[in-house]
């Protein structure tokens, strides 16, 4: 059930509208009859500096900001650039909360990440238990930076009564993701990997890691649902996990995509490679309770649809 009424003559910015969850954040804008939606460039305007960002608000007159620009990849990503994904993520969120304070806006909708989650977070992964250790090693960083606008976020309500949310999706995946291998997830590498080795007749294919850890996914459109509906409902201070409850092996997930991209070889699990953080799966019972959103998509569904959109638009690089 959405909230049209809610966007009636509302000006929304979405940072990172141009990039894949924002494409469908804009999407569901323009079904639901948003007609004003600012898009900033990162050619026009580097949300890492201050007066970019100042210049970028008076441009937009937003009443809302739904903040989704991030520079994020996949473990080996983290790994080689810790310093560049803490820096740039934390002065985009942090100045833009900020300045948007500063210049009205009604309502900042951040967008925080999974890997804020302590290493060793029983799972469920729970909302409260999100201080309860640091973050796994490899994308602790990244994770940081994006769970500092939790903080900004209840700060500034407490002392300005600031109306910033702050939403914890899980790793989404979906059609228009990001195939290049040396940044992406791990759903979208495997599937180009395994697409590639089937094309090529390839017997094996290797795979980072043990298969042991698990993880959960949420399909990109169900995240923009969730996302929207958390603007239209949602105004309070507690984080909230968006997810789709369900959780898989990584070596089920990669016999599952083997299945459904018809690579039959070998799968080699390269043990020398990180795991990444052992479990990952989210309680997420508050987003139903606080603003009804539950995710749609079957898992396979999902896959298929990433499946097809990809062989449709290979990458080559």
């Amino acid at each position: 059930m959405t909230n049209e009424n809610f966007w009636q003559n509302k000006r929304v910015c979405v940072t990172g509208g141009a990039g894949f969850l924002g494409s469908f954040v804009v999407k569901k804008l323009h079904q639901r009859g948003v007609k004003d939606i600012f898009i900033p460039k990162i050619e026009d305007y580097d949300l890492v500096d201050q007066q970019a960002i100042i210049r970028m608000l008076q441009d937009a007159k937003p009443d809302i900001i739904i903040h989704l620009a991030a520079n994020v990849g996949g473990i080996g990503a983290n790994m080689e650039h810790p310093a560049e994904f803490f820096y740039q993520n934390l002065m985009m969120g942090v100045q833009l909360m900020h300045e948007a304070w500063k210049a009205k806006v009604e309502k900042f909708v951040a967008i925080g990440t999974i890997c804020a989650y302590p290493k060793f977070t029983p799972i469920p992964f729970k909302e409260e238990d999100l201080w309860n250790g640091y973050p796994e090693e490899t994308n602790a960083p990244y994770g940081l930076a994006k769970k500092m606008m939790l903080v900004q976020a209840q700060a500034y309500r407490q002392q300005y009564d600031y109306n910033a949310i702050f939403l914890l999706p899980v790793n989404l995946y979906g059609p228009r993701d990001n195939f290049r291998l040396a940044s992406s997830h791990v759903i979208p590498a495997l599937i180009r990997k395994c697409l590639e080795a089937k094309a090529s007749g390839k017997k094996e294919l290797e795979v980072w890691g043990d298969g042991s850890p698990t993880r959960e996914f949420l399909y990109v459109e169900d995240a923009a649902e969730g996302i929207l509906m958390a603007a239209e409902k949602y105004d309070g201070s507690e984080p909230v996990n968006l997810g789709s409850g369900q959780e898989i092996s990584i070596k089920d997930l990669v016999t599952l995509i083997a299945e459904e991209t018809g690579f039959q070889g070998e799968l080699i699990w390269d043990t020398s490679k990180p795991n990444g953080q052992p479990r990952r799966a989210l309680d997420t019972s508050r987003a139903t309770e606080y603003f009804g959103f539950t995710a749609q998509t079957n898992f396979r569904d999902g896959l298929k649809n990433t499946i097809a959109w990809y062989q449709e638009h290979p990458s080559k690089d």
